[in-house]
């Protein structure tokens, strides 16, 4: 029997119910989950009635686990391989990727629909293309990367969206350089990230902002030179001149300090997904003015990582210790606790819950 955690409509809290699967397609595998993160963008999907997405709505998109089935064509991966889980495979077909920029990738690849709510057949969207809160799932065999089995489930699950986006934004989207002042606004599982990606990069100073002090405390283990309590500082004054400024967060005020502690020639990154009507003011002329500090403000998606190249370095490293991944996992939970994972995460609780499917 499969069963997954879904959105029925707007408003309602997540539910788990039994799925079918038709079974993987030609270049499909279907994936036997073994654990899936709790990420903010799964909370925002259901606060946000959906994000634009059909109902029913099988959450979830940082998973790992086996593959158990794969459809015609198929050589990588195999039945039987671990595999983490991607939402950001390129096609290879887009302008970004004819133009030799597959990071920037604007169709991932993505199966096609085989998944139904067993109760009426209700055909059930992926999210992002994914849908991990499952114990099985079906998903295109280039969104299924190979990792080493060595590396514990919990942990090889967060490669595939917490440590991507945040590490990512770091390394891909805005690479920071060796000596470079970093400052990362916003401490949970992707703000983290982004503070183990400075200390990667070999970062002189790696500033950490929030307003929880628990999450600034996690921010010193991870790698954090300093933290910023933002409740009781005034952060672009406390910060000073950065190179590089990294928003967690995505809100218009979050965005707006991070270019304002830029120093000349500095850039600033917008990671945190924004709410639909969220905006910024930004002042463009004057001395703290745009121009006159030559700041340049990016955009990333998801770390802008290249599944296939990054996710297996990033298991490596993390077996050799270079990258905390043990440290990210606050807890391990059961599908039935996904409405509580989603409360903790608002009150900053936990970095990952990660729910652990049962075999």
């Amino acid at each position: 029997m499969t069963v997954g955690v879904l959105l029925n409509a707007p408003g309602e809290d997540a539910r788990v119910e039994n799925l079918t699967l038709d079974g993987p397609g030609p270049d499909e595998v279907q994936v036997r989950l073994e654990a899936t993160g709790v990420c903010h963008t799964d909370l925002f999907v259901k606060e946000s009635g959906g994000w634009g997405m059909p109902f029913p709505i099988l959450l979830g998109h940082e998973g790992a686990g086996v593959v158990e089935e794969v459809g015609e064509g198929v050589e990588s991966p195999r039945v039987g391989d671990r595999v983490v889980l991607a939402w950001r495979s390129p096609c290879g077909r887009c302008v970004p990727c004819l133009r030799g920029d597959p990071r920037r990738c604007a169709t991932p690849l993505r199966a096609k629909r085989r998944l139904h709510r067993e109760s009426d057949g209700a055909v059930v969207t992926q999210t992002l293309l994914l849908g991990t809160f499952a114990t099985r799932t079906i998903v295109h065999a280039g969104a299924a990367i190979p990792v080493p089995s060595e590396l514990p489930v919990e942990q090889a699950c967060l490669l595939g969206c917490a440590i991507a986006t945040g590490v990512g934004a770091v390394l891909n989207t805005s690479p920071a350089w060796e000596g470079s002042d970093v400052a990362v606004i916003g401490c949970g599982g992707v703000g983290l990230s982004a503070v183990q990606g400075a200390r990667l990069a070999g970062a002189a100073r790696i500033v950490a902002i929030d307003v929880a002090s628990q999450k600034l405390e996690w921010a010193r283990t991870f790698g954090a030179t300093e933290v910023v309590d933002a409740s009781q500082e005034d952060v672009v004054e406390t910060v000073g001149g950065v190179d590089f400024a990294y928003d967690a967060v995505g809100r218009g005020e979050t965005l707006e300090q991070a270019v304002r502690m830029l120093r000349l020639g500095g850039t600033a990154t917008l990671i945190g997904v924004p709410h639909a009507d969220a905006q910024t003011m930004l002042r463009l002329g004057g001395k703290d003015g745009l121009f006159q500090r030559r700041a340049t403000i990016r955009v990333s998606h998801g770390g802008d990582h290249l599944p296939a190249d990054d996710i297996p370095l990033w298991a490596q490293q993390a077996l050799d210790g270079k990258l905390d991944l043990a440290g990210m996992v606050s807890r391990t939970i059961g599908l039935g606790d996904v409405e509580d994972a989603f409360a903790e995460l608002k009150s900053g609780a936990v970095i990952r819950s990660v729910i652990q499917l049962p075999q």
